[in-house]
């Protein structure tokens, strides 16, 4: 007869990264809860003007700002935090291309890459 031992419990981030990682998330939430926000109730004229220009219709800044609004929530909710962050990562990466294909100067879409890679890290850490 053999014994079933339990398997090596999974490794898990040590305790100053899941640290910096609430801290990353949190002031990511801020952000993007505040951005969505803006988008679905106080639209600036540039905001609305961008939209046009990218040439989808204000429909799509309504939903851009909800999928910001939820990515927000959902990063403050541990179930949830790896993919809220792939989620977002992915309307960042929508981002770039905007601001590459239609909302010039090009220069603006450092920002939403470099956001796109901290999300991706922050879906990383929180599935390892």
């Amino acid at each position: 007869m053999t014994t079933v031992t339990d398997p090596a419990p999974k490794p898990t981030p040590g305790r100053a990264l899941n640290i910096t990682l609430w801290v990353v998330q949190i002031l990511l939430a801020a952000l993007f809860a505040f951005a969505g926000i803006n988008k679905l109730l106080a639209p600036q004229p540039e905001v609305v003007e961008g939209f046009t220009r990218i040439g989808l219709g204000q429909w799509f800044r309504y939903l851009t700002g909800g999928l910001e609004l939820a990515g927000a929530i959902g990063l403050l909710i541990p179930r949830l935090s790896g993919l809220a962050a792939l989620g977002l990562a992915g309307v960042m990466v929508g981002a770039v291309f905007a601001h590459v294909l239609a909302l010039p100067p090009v220069a603006l879409a450092i920002v939403p890459a470099v956001l796109s890679v901290v999300l991706v890290l922050i879906a990383r850490a929180r599935w390892a």
